[in-house]
């Protein structure tokens, strides 16, 4: 299930979605709902034909996600990384979770973004975010930063 379009369009929705409304990633996730995210992933080939900040917007509207007042990009004080690179990162760990397993995509994602990941993920003041596929994965095992 390496390098799966659908699911890599859905994080970096949700990333987007966090953004702009100020919210952590696991709140966007409890906020569109799984059956929301699953609809997403499902049609994700058709939803990415239209800009992503216009698919943002229409779900944050449909699922009423309010401005919160949570903003990692104001407190980043490096290079912040784009929607699409944490989008990859979150992917990829999904991915590997899901390899080998009966896991389903969707129980992974929820379970990835409500775990402590969301906050180390968006800790963009870290390295954490681009370490190596392997690394994030090892780390999301143990249930800590190695």
């Amino acid at each position: 299930m390496k390098n799966d379009s659908g699911l890599f369009y859905v994080c970096s929705l949700i990333e987007l979605i966090g953004r702009m409304q100020k919210r952590k990633r696991s709140e966007v996730v409890t906020m569109l709902g799984r059956t929301t995210i699953d609809r997403l992933y499902s049609h994700a080939d058709v939803f990415h034909c239209e800009p992503i900040q216009k698919t943002a917007d229409e779900f944050i509207a449909r699922c009423e996600i309010q401005q919160g007042n949570y903003d990692n990009v104001a407190a980043c004080r490096y290079r912040i990384p784009d929607y699409w690179t944490i989008g990859a990162v979150y992917e990829r760990l999904i991915e590997d979770i899901c390899q080998g397993k009966e896991k389903k995509v969707i129980d992974a994602l929820v379970e990835v973004y409500l775990s402590w990941m969301d906050a180390a993920i968006s800790n963009y003041n870290t390295d954490f975010y681009y370490q190596s596929r392997d690394y994030i994965y090892e780390c999301y095992l143990e249930g800590k930063v190695l």
